[in-house]
């Protein structure tokens, strides 16, 4: 007898199998009973056999293993979603997190970070690296721009920068609290093998990192408060919090927003006049 969850895979492998054009993947389209490619060209391409992969769609032959539905993920040309929905469905949970180096955001998303005109905001990678920003984030903490590629990470300028070292109220607690955030980063979206030369290279850069690392702690980031003694603004706090971007496992959102009006308008003002320092009431 067939699972309910075996049942529920069959009915999604059926579905996408059918979705499928033939001439696509070279088959000869012909005459088929049903549309989409045929049971056999599927196994095919996923390279199981084709009874095996028969008992899959029936919901025979317990559950497959994450290589046969990778194959299969390959095979039917699944989304990351639709894999990850597949995995959920044959096994009750996602597949291992595989780190892929990012290419860049969508402009959807840039102007999502442009909207939040007195917030800044970055998008940063598992390995920490920015990809992208908003004017508030350029003008308030780093304008990255201004900076090569290699050097738009978030770590690395925390390591090697004295400017940015300066403007943390308590650079020890910071510096703590940023290792142990970045090591559960990089391993929840399976970049440890990706890390390991960045951590090499800091480790020999900084000895304050190196001794941080031996530590091992791990933490998570969620949200909280951001003391900064900017050199135009003083001492200011920021309200953080991270978001996880949908279907980009490799990408993290993190706002800054301005804890009150008079800040955010000092925000505004120094964007709209970079380098000089704009008049600000004290918060009461």
């Amino acid at each position: 007898m067939p699972t309910p969850s075996g049942h529920s895979l069959g009915t999604f492998l059926r579905d996408r199998r059918t979705r499928l054009d033939p001439a696509t993947f070279g088959f000869a389209a012909g005459r088929r009973r049903t549309p989409g490619l045929r049971r056999e060209e599927v196994a095919q391409r996923a390279h199981i056999s084709p009874t095996w992969y028969t008992w899959l769609e029936q919901g025979r032959g317990g559950a497959p293993s994450a290589e046969v539905l990778n194959r299969l993920a390959a095979g039917l040309m699944l989304t990351e979603p639709e894999r990850e929905h597949m995995f959920m469905l044959a096994l009750g949970h996602p597949p291992e997190p595989k780190y892929t180096p990012p290419q860049g955001i969508t402009p959807r998303l840039q102007r999502v970070l442009d909207a939040l005109k007195t917030s800044p905001a970055i998008i940063r990678t598992a390995t920490w690296d920015v990809v992208a920003w908003n004017a508030a984030a350029a003008a308030l903490l780093t304008d990255y721009s201004q900076l090569p590629r290699e050097q738009r990470n978030i770590l690395r300028l925390m390591f090697s920068s004295e400017r940015v070292q300066a403007a943390q109220e308590d650079w020890m607690s910071i510096a703590r609290f940023v290792v142990a955030t970045f090591r559960a980063d990089a391993a929840r979206a399976g970049a440890s093998g990706e890390i390991t030369q960045l951590v090499e290279e800091l480790c020999h850069s900084s000895e304050l990192f190196a001794r941080l690392w031996k530590n091992s702690d791990v933490t998570g980031h969620g949200d909280g408060l951001k003391r900064l003694c900017h050199p135009l603004l003083g001492l200011i706090e920021l309200e953080f919090s991270t978001f996880a971007v949908e279907g980009r496992p490799d990408l993290t959102m993190m706002v800054y927003n301005p804890t009150s009006d008079a800040l955010a308008l000092a925000i505004s003002r120094l964007i709209d006049h970079p380098g000089r320092a704009p008049r600000r009431r004290r918060a009461g």
